[in-house]
């Protein structure tokens, strides 16, 4: 079995993130792997390590930094990493890096592929969806439970819908986005941090996978203008007796904040 996981680089979600007007400052500021690829990866790893023969490798995009995402899941523990890397897909959007991805793997025939349900910088969640639609493969989303089939053609997923959990019955090849829950990311070890810095990474580029500028085309969205959040306004006490107080606080919250 041929596994691929997805992952991407992005700002530490503690990290204190400034705004410009057309992004944001990276310098000082940390990047590690989005935390639902992580559950991607974990997740590649686990079935590498079930089904006998089977192999696990991982895949990014983004600049040459990025390579460092790519590190960690080896350390992790996958078998091999790709990145693909070149200026001309800087700017795209996450339809557009799909059909980019696409490109990159459809020769390789993955039995399965794993990606995180969201990205935690623009809490985008179209990646995986978009990539199984330009690869042709059936996709079930935000999953937290996985259950092979004996002869692990197929597997059973399950799923957090509203207010109620989704059983899904899918055969492969199949993409899979992982969700909080499904699973708990290991940390990788010091010497298997050291090993994966002298580990191969094959890299791409558009010329390599064939993209011309024509291919990739205008991305559908855009990011136009980039704004801090407006200041929390100052809070307000409300003094007097308790039952003074809950009316007056019930006034705002239906009169003023519309909350009720």
């Amino acid at each position: 079995m041929k596994i691929l996981a997805l992952c991407k680089y992005v700002p530490e979600s503690t990290a204190l993130i400034k705004v410009k007007g057309d992004g944001i400052e990276t310098a000082g500021v940390k990047y590690v792997m989005n935390p639902f690829c992580e559950f991607a990866v974990e997740e590649a790893i686990r079935t590498k390590e079930k089904i006998a023969g089977a192999e696990a490798a991982a895949l990014t995009v983004g600049p040459a930094a990025h390579v460092e995402v790519l590190r960690t899941a080896l350390a992790m523990g996958v078998d091999a990493a790709i990145h693909v890397c070149d200026d001309a897909f800087n700017g795209l959007d996450e339809i557009a890096i799909a059909r980019v991805i696409a490109r990159a793997v459809a020769a390789r025939k993955f039995d399965i592929i794993f990606a995180g349900k969201h990205a935690i910088d623009y809490d985008s969640g179209q990646l995986g969806p978009a990539l199984a639609e330009s690869l042709d493969l059936p996709h079930v989303g935000a999953v937290q439970g996985i259950q092979w089939a004996d002869d692990h053609k197929s597997l059973t997923a399950r799923r957090r819908i509203e207010g109620a959990e989704e059983v899904v019955e899918v055969r492969l090849p199949c993409l899979i986005t992982c969700e909080k829950g499904l699973n708990e990311a290991r940390y990788p070890s010091l010497p298997r941090l050291m090993k994966a810095k002298k580990a191969p990474v094959e890299t791409l580029n558009a010329a390599g996978l064939g993209l011309s500028a024509a291919e990739l085309g205008a991305p559908a969205t855009r990011m136009v203008e980039f704004t801090p959040p407006p200041p929390r306004p100052p809070g307000r006490m409300l003094e007097g007796e308790p039952a003074d107080v809950a009316r007056e606080l019930a006034r705002i919250l239906r009169d003023v904040e519309k909350l009720v």
